[in-house]
């Protein structure tokens, strides 16, 4: 039997040059940035979207400064519900858009009355007073209105209804104003929070 012994052949290296490394770094740059703004890009104007709080009408619940992040999911694929924390587009001016809390559905008759909500609908046709947990004990409803709304339109309030511009004022929200629904405060780290709808008496 013959035995043959190969050849051993030595692997050489060869140093890149510096041009070739800053083309493979810059490449390596772009494609992280492409798959970044391909997944955070749909992400932020289809999904979730970051706003600031911007006055004192949802006191004592949301502050002036607050970073909260705004569920524009939810309402694509279901109707709001009362006691949503929405932000909106002003009807008055939807280049600004306004954080309050759906207090009236669609097709209800909503009346402010004697420092209360009262909400007239199928199952209370003589109407019944909302009951507001979330708001601070001494807290009363000012104004003396009365609105039906349509089967698109939303009665909506600041929790703040002393300091609060609302529909009291510029009249119910049509669903098209309606961006998207509070899920997420996460400025100040000390409140950092998840948001649930409140539990009513009716």
């Amino acid at each position: 039997m013959s035995l043959f012994k190969k050849d051993k052949k030595e692997e050489v290296l060869t140093p890149k040059s510096t041009a070739a490394v800053i083309v493979g770094f810059v490449v390596e740059i772009v494609q992280v940035v492409a798959i970044s703004l391909a997944i955070i890009i749909p992400i932020r104007y289809f999904l979730i979207q970051p706003f600031y709080v911007k006055g004192a009408s949802m006191e004592p619940n949301f502050y002036d400064h607050e970073y909260l992040i705004i569920d524009e999911v939810s309402y694509r694929i279901g109707e709001p519900e009362r006691g949503d924390i929405i932000v909106f587009k002003y009807p008055s001016d939807p280049k600004q858009y306004f954080i309050k809390r759906i207090v009236g559905l669609p097709n209800e008759t909503i009346e402010v009355q004697n420092g209360n909500i009262v909400v007239y609908n199928e199952s209370y046709p003589e109407g019944t007073i909302l009951e507001e947990d979330y708001l601070e004990a001494d807290v009363v409803t000012a104004g003396q209105k009365k609105v039906k709304l349509r089967n698109d339109e939303y009665y909506v309030l600041g929790d703040n209804r002393n300091s609060s511009l609302d529909s009291r004022s510029f009249g119910p929200v049509n669903e098209s104003y309606i961006v998207g629904k509070v899920w997420f405060r996460g400025w100040p780290v000390t409140k950092i929070k998840f948001f649930e709808n409140p539990e009513y008496n009716f």
